[in-house]
């Protein structure tokens, strides 16, 4: 293995003493299983690898890993060109892209000006490229290089509109910005409740934060711990921390309520949205059905209002 492989595999390790989103302790999680730092497929004893423990909050149901799986650098899992994280079709021309988000907002939001935006984790610059084109006030934070290269240099952004830095390090003015967006990036972080915290504090009073993260009540992921649990084995499918996409947790409405309780924000609404099933192709279309009707997707949309 040379130098560039063994900084790939180059982690610390965190025991989690609270849940992070209602604070229950740790010590009353359950434990649902292992999780490889590979994809893992049916027969993970058939893989070679370390694991980390996933578990699922008693309080709130979130799930997370524990002990927490840290990245040394975080160029280690972000710092690879955008088309070795995002498959092809990804990066195709589509005038929909982040439009329900915008309908959105604009039935949650009673103000009269322009709104500001910020897209945190602005990857390529996709809803960045939306939302100025529907008349947003548009700023980013993008932590990865290569990512904001393709945003300025593929997809037009202004490059002094999207800065080089992650949530932790930012500054930005505070009550600054009427919808904030979190599209598919509290998951990838240690701390998503600071997180929403610092950006309520760039969100203007009564402005919106809007979460897409993965759902805790995914059927597939409840699918495929039962195939586990037949063949008698003690993994889990839930998560993956040390392999793309790197998700971290995975969250329920219940621990937005009651991180709510504790951050001092009003939940605006919520969507249960079914996305990809990862099922084989001939139950994908009974998979979807099946999973709208239970609300047990892959994804959860959430609305936060600052209350302050």
């Amino acid at each position: 293995m040379n130098s560039m492989q063994a900084q790939e595999f180059a982690y610390r390790f965190r025991s989690a003493e609270t849940c992070n989103m209602c604070g229950a302790s740790a010590q009353q999680a359950s434990v649902i299983g292992k999780r490889l730092n590979s994809a893992q497929g049916l027969r993970p004893v058939k893989r070679a690898g370390i694991t980390t423990t996933v578990v699922r909050c008693q309080s709130c149901g979130l799930i997370f890993c524990d002990p927490m799986p840290i990245p040394l650098d975080i160029a280690q899992h972000y710092g690879k060109p955008p088309n070795a994280y995002w498959q092809a079709h990804y990066f195709a021309t589509d005038d929909q892209y982040f439009q329900p988000q915008i309908h959105r907002f604009r039935a949650l939001w009673n103000g009269h000006r322009t709104p500001a935006a910020l897209d945190i984790g602005a990857g390529v610059g996709k809803a960045m490229a939306s939302l100025a084109a529907n008349d947003f006030d548009t700023y980013g934070l993008e932590p990865s290089e290569s990512f904001l290269n393709h945003a300025v240099e593929h997809t037009g952004i202004d490059p002094s509109r999207l800065q080089h830095a992650t949530i932790e390090d930012a500054d930005l003015p505070a009550g600054r910005f009427d919808f904030v967006s979190f599209g598919a990036v509290l998951e990838h972080l240690c701390d998503p409740a600071a997180a929403i915290e610092k950006a309520l504090g760039w969100t203007a009073p009564n402005g919106l934060i809007q979460i897409e993260v993965p759902s805790a009540r995914w059927l597939t992921s409840r699918l495929a711990n039962r195939a586990y649990r037949l063949q008698g084995l003690d993994y889990a499918s839930n998560l993956s921390p040390m392999h793309v996409p790197y998700h971290l947790y995975e969250f329920t409405l219940d621990s937005f309520r009651q991180h709510a309780a504790r951050a001092k924000y009003q939940l605006a609404g919520h969507h249960r949205l079914v996305g990809r099933t990862f099922l084989p192709r001939s139950l994908d279309a009974i998979g979807a059905k099946v999973m709208q009707a239970t609300k047990t997707g892959m994804q959860l949309e959430v609305w936060l209002r600052n209350a302050s």
